[in-house]
């Protein structure tokens, strides 16, 4: 996944969020799952706005077999989702 073993057992413990190098790990080390296979995401929707340009940019340069459009947006709603409940508590 190119993420340390450390990483992942913060994560699990819910100690670390998980962030966009972590979901694009996640996808490259079990390409056979579609992502919300991978995730579970509570709460409704989040419609995609493209408010994340930087981002679809560099998915686009880094991982352009890897990520199709639909696992872009995908990606970008979780991003989304994780801002909105940061600031949802204060953070």
């Amino acid at each position: 996944m190119g993420i340390s073993v450390g990483h992942i057992y913060k994560v699990r413990q819910g100690k670390r969020s998980i962030n966009q190098k972590f979901i694009i790990g996640a996808i490259k080390a079990f390409p056979g799952y579609k992502l919300d296979g991978l995730f579970y995401v509570e709460g409704q929707p989040v419609k995609s706005s493209n408010d994340l340009p930087e981002f679809r940019e560099y998915a686009r340069r880094k991982y352009p077999k890897e990520l199709d459009e639909d696992l872009i947006t995908r990606i970008e709603d979780l991003i989304e989702r994780r801002r909105g409940k940061n600031n949802d508590d204060g953070r």
